[in-house]
Formats: structure tokens, C-alpha cells, sequence
């Protein structure tokens, strides 16, 4: 091969000098007896010193081809231990974008919001409070939000008003308020007396909650599911929170604040949800440029529902719109497809906007509302 250290040839043996034959060399002291005599012994000696040093060459050379092998093949092993790594990272890699992608799929969220449940405590007909419950069916644990009716969300079709002031529009409304306020779907819902949802957190027990419901979307077949976990879950696997909150005083009115500080670590133990989720999430502003009444809020809650985060809903200029239109303002094309596929409507045009609110505006127009009527 070329470029190949060619293998050493073996030394050809030199013949011995002959004795010097004849009458002087009988004789001892003859001069060409000792010179013969020293040319044989130098003779011997460098052939021995030749097929020394010829072993030596063959011996390194062979000891070079082992060499040469052994790094081959230590290196032939790098490179798989690389490629295996290589292949397992970026098969890690793919298996983590496609459980991400099934995550926001309609069947993956609706399998996240299964063991999510929100309690809503009224009296007279008016919410006094809500508690965002995790009933964990493997470790049999519970654990919950306790929120107060006076913390400020943004409520779909309402704006940014007080969280129970969601449920004069009915539960659903309050159930995607604390979705959009949390980033944690939910999507199942009880309703019980402001005096069983205040026992409930006194005693730190979650039992009887589904069975003294006054009202649920729940069948019978989760709510039998939800409540085995639930009524029989003793003290020690079961931590109700209320929602770590700064108190803010404007006037005589009283309202809260959330600190996100103190509420990430505990949506990120209970739901996974990582501290920035909801700077990752498209944020949207929807306008009524229709005239229906609540037009944005429904378009919101869907919205919400496919994962998407509302920051604000309100009237548009004018009511005249009949094509509904997706500014993508601030995000990539993409955010506004994305929003477009979640209404089931709406024509997607860049805008340059200097506002850093959201990343995409949607105008519903009449088209939505003809589509939400028929549906």
C-alpha cells in the first residue's frame, strides 16, 4: 500500500573464511594462521551482532503493526462510542420535541388537564373563591391552589378584572381565567359552598368535595375516579396552599398580587410547569370588531384551551370587520398560523407594531361570528 513501511527483509548469512590449508598451517606460529584465525572470530562475532540487530528490526517492525492496529481500533472505538453518544443524544433530542409536539396537541393537553380539577366556592350564586386542585392518581396525592376571589387575572371578555367576577359568565369563563392565569389546563370543574370549600382547607382534607358538589361537568365515570383518589388520600399525601400573594390597597378597595417568585417552584413541583412558561407561550390580544357581545371572549377561551396565553380582550375601532384578521406583530408567521388553526378562521398578515404586549393581535370579524352561530 502506499505511503506503508515495507517489511524488513531477513539478512542473508555471509560464508565463514576458510582455514588456510597446507604445511604453515599445521604450524602454530605461522602469521597467515592468526590472521585466519582473527578473521573467522570477527566474522562470528558480526554475524551475531547482524542477525541481533536484523531481529530487533523485525521485531520493531512487527511491534509497529500492532501499534498501528491497536490505535485503529482505539480509535475505530472512539469514533462508535462518538456515534452511539451522538445517536443517543440526538434521539433523546427527537423524543423530547415529539413528546413536546403530542403535549400540545388537542389529545395532549386534554390528557395533562385529566387529573386537574377546579373547586369553585360560591355563596349566593357569586364566587368567593377557587382552589386549583392536582389529584395525582399514581402517587395518590393531592395537592392545591387555594385562590382569592379579589387577585386580578385576565378574564376572557372582561379584561383585567377580578378573578371571581369570571364566574358571572359561568364556569367554563372561570375555568379558562385560572387556565390562562396559571399556564395549567384544566378543563373539569365542581362548584360547592363557600362553607365546605372553607372546611376543606381548614382540615386540609379534600374528602366529600365531589360528592357536596352543587354543580360539575364532570360524568360519572371521572368523578368516581377523581373521588377514590381523593376521599381516601390521608393528611400526609395531601398539601392545600393558599396562593402566595401581596396585598395592594388603591382607595378603600383591597386587591392582590400574585408572587410569582413563591408560585413558580410550586407549578413547576405539581405541574411541571417550568419557571418562563408563560413568556413561551403566543401571547395574544383579541378585539370584537364584529359587534357580537362576547364574541372575543369565546374566541379567547379558545385560545386558551389550544395552550396560547390572553393578555387582554376588548372592543376593536369599529364593529365593521367582516373578515377576521391575525396581525402577527411581534412573533414569527408561524404564532400567527397557529392562532389561525385554533379559531378555525382568520386571514394571518404581518404587521410591525411597536407595541411588546403580544406577539399577535386577532380582530374577530363577522365571518367568526356566523361560524360560532352555525357551530
Amino acid at each position: 500500500m502506499d505511503g506503508e513501511t515495507p517489511r524488513p527483509r531477513r539478512r542473508r548469512t555471509r560464508p565463514e573464511p576458510e582455514m588456510p590449508s597446507g604445511y604453515r598451517s599445521s604450524r602454530r606460529g605461522s602469521k597467515v594462521q592468526k590472521r585466519a584465525r582473527k578473521a573467522v572470530v570477527t566474522h562470528r562475532v558480526r554475524e551475531r551482532v547482524a542477525s541481533a540487530w536484523d531481529a530487533v528490526r523485525r521485531y520493531a517492525w512487527v511491534a509497529g503493526r500492532f501499534l498501528l492496529i491497536g490505535a485503529a481500533v482505539a480509535a475505530g472505538a472512539v469514533l462508535v462510542v462518538m456515534l452511539v453518544a451522538g445517536g443517543v443524544n440526538g434521539a433523546a433530542r427527537w423524543w423530547a420535541e415529539r413528546r413536546a409536539a403530542q403535549a400540545e396537541t388537542p389529545a395532549g393537553r386534554a390528557e395533562k388537564a385529566r387529573d386537574n380539577l377546579l373547586v369553585i366556592a360560591s355563596d349566593e350564586g357569586a364566587a368567593t373563591a377557587f382552589l386549583a386542585l392536582k389529584v395525582d392518581q399514581k402517587a395518590r396525592r393531592v395537592w392545591g391552589l387555594a385562590i382569592p376571589d379579589a387577585v386580578f387575572v385576565e378574564v376572557p371578555g372582561q379584561g383585567f378584572e377580578r378573578v371571581g367576577d369570571s364566574f358571572e359568565d359561568g364556569p367554563d369563563t372561570s375555568m379558562s381565567a385560572i387556565s390562562n392565569f396559571l399556564s395549567v389546563p384544566f378543563e373539569q370543574f365542581i362548584v360547592v359552598d363557600d362553607a365546605v370549600y372553607k372546611k376543606a382547607l381548614a382540615d386540609q382534607s379534600v374528602a366529600g368535595l365531589i360528592v357536596n358538589a352543587n354543580d360539575t361537568n364532570l360524568d360519572g365515570g371521572a368523578a368516581q375516579r377523581l373521588a377514590e383518589v381523593m376521599d381516601s388520600a390521608g393528611a400526609e399525601r395531601i398539601g392545600l396552599i393558599v396562593l402566595p400573594i401581596k396585598p395592594i390597597s388603591i382607595g378603600e378597595e383591597r386587591f392582590f398580587e400574585p408572587n410569582w417568585e413563591e408560585i413558580d417552584p410550586l407549578l413547576e413541583t405539581w405541574w411541571g410547569i417550568r419557571p418562563g412558561a408563560k413568556e413561551q407561550a403566543i401571547k395574544v390580544v383579541v378585539y370584537n370588531g364584529s359587534g357580537s357581545p362576547g364574541i372575543a371572549g369565546t374566541a379567547a377561551k379558545e385560545l386558551i384551551r389550544d395552550g396560547m396565553r390572553v393578555v387582554d380582550t376588548r372592543n376593536a375601532d369599529k364593529f365593521t370587520y367582516k373578515e377576521t384578521l391575525v396581525l402577527v406583530q411581534n412573533g414569527k408567521m408561524e404564532d400567527g398560523e397557529a392562532v389561525a388553526r385554533s379559531l378555525g378562521i382568520g386571514k394571518v398578515v404581518r404587521q410591525d407594531a411597536d407595541q411588546q404586549v403580544a406577539d399577535v393581535i386577532v380582530i374577530i370579524g363577522k365571518d367568526f361570528a356566523a361560524a360560532s352561530t352555525d357551530g
